[in-house]
């Protein structure tokens, strides 16, 4: 079976896409439609340092609701915005 390759919005060439849509409704199906699988990985890294950065709780409405704009901006908008007083973690040298 050929991979599905999508035009990536991250990355503006064809990559490999996501065998199925990441979330729910249109938002998903953009995503699908539009993001790489890498593109989703640099995503889901982002993600992780949101919802320890906002010590999101991901089953709740709120946070759901936080993580589809962030994800929304992220792939689609300016790019996302670091939570306010977040430091970068060190890198080991």
């Amino acid at each position: 079976m050929a991979q599905r390759m999508v035009k990536c919005v991250k990355f503006g060439r064809e990559l490999p896409g996501l065998d199925e849509p990441p979330w729910s409704g249109e938002l998903g199906q953009r995503i699908y439609d539009n993001v790489s699988q890498e593109a989703w990985k640099m995503w889901l890294e982002h993600l992780k340092m949101l919802i320890n950065e906002y010590r999101l709780s991901p089953a709740t409405k709120e946070a759901q609701e936080l993580i589809a704009s962030q994800m929304e901006e992220f792939f689609f908008g300016e790019g996302t915005k670091l939570p306010p007083n977040y430091v970068p973690p060190k890198t080991k040298s």
